[in-house]
């Protein structure tokens, strides 16, 4: 005769998710917090958005009512300012010089904080230590001494001089940026990729960059905003050379006198504005992923 032994029939436990308390203090900071990103917001996007409309405009209908949507929206003004006032070879040259100096630096300022950060050498500290003191210097006090370099040179008033200007000045802020970065990664990968029969510049190209992308992508954002809106370097030392962006919309706003077309100005200030917009919406992703990487580090 078998006995069946029964065994006791275990209940499931759901444990219910336990949600955290709000005090009256969180709910008042949260709301001090969204109304001050609100009103934070409204003062970024309504006068881009003022402009962008005003942009389509005449000189008179912005002057009537600067606030009203325009009667005929006049996209001749932005061919007026990209043909007549000369933007578009202003704007190919901006593309020219911003573009290559962030290649450069992109290159040189993750190979400078790569070395910097993982191998340990007579100086590297001091050379680490130099590198954020050019974050300190002022660049107006910089603009007579390189005056001078750059005409010994023959630079002077040249996109490559510009390009290598905004190389030297940029660069700081990129080895800073990526020094953590490239610092934080974990010593076995090296090695793994040295068992493997990787050498130092296969290691850095092909294993270590990748690592590094999000911090790529935001330093890059940040030197891209830097270089384009960059105005006192070009005025001092591209004074009569091909002019970038930022030089041609001063001229063009100069140049009118007390005429001055008002629905062009706005045209040739939103060519301005958009390809910013256009690099921070497509690498917006890139640079949140690089924030929460570095918070959880």
């Amino acid at each position: 005769m078998s006995t069946k032994t029964v065994m006791p029939e275990r209940k499931s436990l759901h444990f219910q998710p336990r949600t955290p308390a709000t005090t009256p203090g969180d709910k008042v900071v949260g709301a001090i917090s969204h109304t001050a990103l609100t009103i934070w917001s409204l003062i970024v996007i309504l006068p881009l958005l003022w402009t962008v409309m005003s942009s389509f405009k005449t000189s008179s209908e912005i002057f009537a009512s600067p606030f009203a949507l325009p009667s005929e929206w006049r996209f001749d003004n932005y061919v007026k300012a990209w043909s007549d006032a000369g933007i578009g070879s202003y704007f190919l040259n901006s593309v020219i010089v911003v573009g290559g100096a962030l290649v450069i630096v992109m290159v040189l300022g993750a190979m400078c904080a790569y070395v910097l950060a993982r191998y340990v050498f007579f100086g590297s500290r001091a050379i680490y230590y130099l590198m954020l003191a050019g974050l300190t210097f002022p660049i107006f006090l910089a603009m007579v001494p390189l005056f001078f370099v750059m005409r010994n040179i023959g630079l002077l008033n040249t996109l490559p001089g510009l390009i290598l200007v905004y190389v030297g000045f940029a660069l700081p802020f990129t080895v800073f940026f990526l020094f953590s970065f490239f610092k934080s990664l974990p010593h076995e990968i090296t090695e793994a990729a040295a068992l493997d029969g990787a050498g130092e510049w296969r290691t850095f190209f092909q294993v270590m960059l990748p690592m590094a992308k999000p911090g790529l992508a935001s330093v890059a954002i940040f030197n891209f905003l830097g270089l384009w809106n960059q105005f006192l370097i070009p005025v001092s030392i591209n004074a009569a050379g091909p002019r970038v962006l930022s030089q041609g919309l001063a001229a063009f706003a100069g140049q009118m006198g007390y005429a001055v077309d008002f629905g062009a100005l706005f045209a040739a200030v939103s060519v301005t504005v958009v390809p910013v917009l256009i690099v921070y919406v497509i690498f917006q992703r890139q640079l949140q992923g690089s924030v929460s990487q570095g918070t959880m580090k």
